[in-house]
């Protein structure tokens, strides 16, 4: 692959509903450049952008791909992201590395809950960005609808950069309003604009002008005094326009026949910034952030957005370099390690092809390989510079998993630290509450999708089951109890009598231990034996099998023998004198609360509430924006193990949420009772 200077390269994430037609355009984007030597098809798995076994088996995009292709003397980095809403991760990840984002429309169903998705992330990053109305050769294919649903569902300004010339079995080309000119077919062949759309295409050529004379005060002073803009100075207005994020152009074509997408290829040439414009803000050594230009002969940084293992390539490392240039057999800083490492087998990557590179300048993307010491949002540079990694949202969907053999419990904790390390929105957890090891994802798909990773990059067999509630044990009042520890066994006996107090403690205070024992009843030397005791059980806890917290345990008096006492026999009884006293302190079970945000059109809302309150949830409030409902609520764990499926039934998809953890709460008597029978059955059929 030819080296391409900074000014040269343009980063565009491509993003949309799932089955809006991304990975079919980077093919066809590609096959046009020259990249490749046919078009692949989703349907039949080869495409370069969807090369995993598992999203050929599925017919979806589960990793973000690069794919870079040449046009007119430049390089565009296309980053295929997934559409659907469980790899939203891979999203956040290709956003990082671009300068601006081709949002996909279909020209039948217009805008989708993918799209407003990608849109929210688009609006997170503030980058420009671009729309692409795909497949007009659709029956039923209609521009002004979907463009009418983004005016409606988008805030900014949504212009039309080309009109289509016929639609479904009908679509022949485009009209482009920046050189008024007409594209027919595949080959881009330059015609007349037909006769029946010179209005139409006046009227939105106008719009056009109206809207570059507004992106500048000379220009609209000009403008407004009645003189016209020359040809420059509109498209000069539209880049400054798209740019800064005033414009949002729409194109449109069909991916499939490969209609309109040489004018496509020519607007991110001229719409998307060269990341040689562009100037970032980077955290260097002394808390103060350094202005960092996109230039190759700058400081080096660098910065690793993308994990894969590989059962064949081993670790690969992508990394998009914002300043100065990574070569080969030079070092690096990797700043979160603080190791330095020399750089090699550098490579270019378009899918999972990887060409050998001697260097990635400032503004290109490349793969590092079998350089374990790189994880994902590390920053690579020769100064104390990091680069921010991007939010992730919190996983919402879990699953315990146990090992399907002795043989798959070896190898488990790795291949599931590798899967975190591949995926910054899959994450493992072991919660000791309930002795589970817990894998969360963004969704059912992303969590099936990585138990079948486990087995086949790792040989690793897993079983799955419905994660249990990491509920915990306080008290409510204070009481005391007395037990006595006597043991003769023939020889030396043992002998402990212990007095002890419990108290409630705030929330979130933990456990704590105090003696109140005076005039050596209990010998101080055994007193941190009691507390052994005691400490024995808190895991455990003493009406359901949950973690004691908030509670204080206070030994108040107590008797000893001058032979037999001993510390495990004050260890005996300080645990066994806990567990009556807990008993006697009105025990109950605390339950994790969270917040939840939730995004759902507004016809859905009266649906949502009374889901949320049939859930036990509280809601705090709720707002509107661009026809949609967000809702705040309060709601226990137990309620939401498995709500993601049923918010998508409720809202025909459409629906999205976020989840915080808040806090411990009792649980109500009625339900703590079905808890704790649960969990002792349990602990039965385990002896």
């Amino acid at each position: 692959m030819a080296e391409f200077s900074t000014d040269k390269i343009r980063n565009i994430t491509i993003l949309g509903h799932g089955s809006s037609g991304k990975t079919s355009l980077v093919e066809a984007l590609l096959f046009n450049g020259g990249g490749s030597s046919r078009v692949g098809r989703v349907e039949d798995g080869s495409t370069v952008s969807d090369w995993d076994d598992e999203e050929q088996r599925r017919g979806i995009s589960i990793n973000l791909s690069v794919v870079p292709v040449e046009f007119q003397d430049l390089k565009l980095n296309l980053v295929d992201t997934p559409g659907y809403l469980d790899f939203v991760g891979e999203v956040i990840s290709g956003l990082s590395v671009s300068e601006a984002g081709l949002v996909l429309l279909d020209s039948v169903a217009g805008v989708e809950v993918g799209t407003e998705l990608s849109w929210e992330q688009l609006e997170a990053v503030e980058k420009p960005r671009l729309i692409f109305v795909n497949k007009m050769d659709r029956e039923n294919a209609n521009f002004e609808n979907a463009l009418a649903s983004a005016t409606e569902a988008f805030s900014g300004t949504i212009l039309p950069f080309q009109l289509p010339i016929g639609s479904g079995e009908s679509f022949e080309g485009i009209v482009n309003l920046v050189d008024m000119k007409a594209y027919l077919g595949s080959d881009a062949t330059v015609a007349d604009i037909p006769a029946d759309m010179e209005d139409a295409v006046a009227d939105a050529r106008q719009n056009l002008v109206d809207a570059a004379a507004e992106t500048d005060d000379e220009l609209i002073m000009k403008y407004l005094e009645g003189e016209e803009l020359t040809e420059d100075e509109v498209r000069q207005g539209l880049r400054n326009g798209v740019q800064d994020g005033q414009i949002v152009p729409v194109f449109c074509g069909s991916a499939i026949q490969n209609i309109g997408l040489f004018s496509l290829a020519r607007a991110l040439t001229s719409y998307v910034p060269s990341p040689a414009t562009v100037v970032s803000s980077v955290p260097n050594g002394d808390d103060d952030l350094q202005e960092l230009p996109g230039d190759a002969d700058g400081p080096l940084v660098a910065y690793i957005f993308k994990t894969i293992v590989d059962r064949y390539v081993g670790r690969m490392s992508y990394v998009r370099v914002l300043s100065g240039t990574l070569s080969v057999d030079k070092g690096a800083t990797i700043q979160r390690s603080r190791d330095t490492v020399r750089l090699q087998n550098l490579f270019y990557v378009s899918g999972k092809e990887l060409e050998a590179a001697t260097g990635v300048t400032a503004g290109d993307i490349g793969v590092l390989t079998k350089m374990d010491g790189l994880k994902t949002s590390d920053s690579l540079s020769e100064q104390e510079l990091v680069v921010p990694p991007p939010e992730y949202p919190r996983p919402l969907y879990s699953v315990a998993v146990m090992p399907a053999t002795k043989a798959d419990s070896a190898k488990m904790g790795q291949g599931l630290q590798a899967l975190a390390e591949e995926n910054p929105t899959l994450q493992i957890e072991y919660v000791q509450a309930t002795k589970q090891n817990i894998l969360q994802g963004m969704g059912d798909t992303h969590v099936d999708v990585a138990i079948r990773s486990l087995d086949s990059k790792f040989g690793v067999k897993v079983e799955t089951a419905m994660p249990r509630v990491p509920y915990q044990e306080t008290v409510t009042r204070s009481a005391s109890a007395h037990y006595r520890h006597k043991k003769q066994t023939g020889g030396a006996g043992q002998f402990a009598d212990v007095e002890l107090r419990v108290e409630p403690q705030d929330r979130g205070d933990g456990f704590a231990y105090d003696s109140e024992v005076f005039g050596g009843s209990i010998p101080s030397v055994f007193i941190p034996s009691i507390e052994k005791g005691i400490r024995q059980i808190l895991d455990q806890g003493v009406i359901a099998g949950f973690p004691i917290v908030d509670v204080k345990a206070i030994v108040f008096d107590g008797k000893h023998h001058p032979v037999d006492s001993k510390d495990i026999a004050f260890q005996t009884a300080g645990r066994e004198v806990f567990k009556i006293a807990m008993q006697e302190a009105r025990p109950v079970l605390l339950e994790p609360i969270y917040t939840m945000r939730v995004t759902v059109p507004d016809e859905f809302m009266g649906d949502v509430m009374g889901d949320l309150n049939n859930r036990r949830g509280r809601v705090l409030g709720m707002e509107n924006r661009n026809n949609r409902a967000i809702i705040n609520a309060e709601i226990p764990l137990a309620e939401i193990l498995r709500y993601g499926t049923d918010l998508r039934s409720m809202t025909q998809g459409r629906g999205i949420y976020t989840i915080e953890f808040g806090r411990y709460e009792p649980v109500p008597s009625h339900l703590a009772d079905q808890v704790i029978t649960q969990s002792r059955e349990e602990e039965a059929e385990q002896e």
